[in-house]
């Protein structure tokens, strides 16, 4: 597995309106791309900084990954996602090592992005992506 960058870096949050105003407030930051990905339960909104970004994660389901999340843990750091030259392989590797992983074939993430989440027992308590670029 060839990891090409961090991609980016997940944070939960309330609601995506406080962290805009924030960034904008803070740093002039404004938002690059908004989508919601229905298949994870989220509005996001993502921030350039260089060559990665900053994701604001907004459940829209209490019930979801992010939901349950800010159920347990409240706003915050939520996952580091690595982009990878070839998710599928990748995730292949990884079983092949016997590392655990919540998504066993990857999966639509945002940006239309093939992704996969290593469980946090493996990573020291991080909740890692991988992802590869649709393009």
């Amino acid at each position: 597995m060839k990891i090409i960058r961090i991609s980016h870096l997940g944070i939960a949050c309330e609601g995506l309106d406080k962290p805009a105003a924030m960034l904008e407030r803070l740093f002039g930051m404004q938002s690059g791309h908004t989508e919601e990905v229905a298949e994870q339960k989220v509005k996001t909104s993502f921030y350039p900084v260089g060559e990665t970004t900053l994701e604001y994660l907004e459940s829209t389901d209490a019930e979801g990954p992010v939901g349950k999340f800010l159920e347990k843990k409240g706003p915050g750091i939520h996952h580091l996602a690595f982009e990878v030259d070839d998710v599928d392989a990748a995730v292949q590797e990884l079983l092949a090592k016997g590392v655990r992983m919540i998504d066993k074939t990857p999966r639509k993430g945002a940006h239309g992005n093939r992704i996969a989440f290593i469980h946090p027992s493996e990573t020291q308590g991080v909740l890692i992506e991988i992802c590869q670029p649709s393009h």
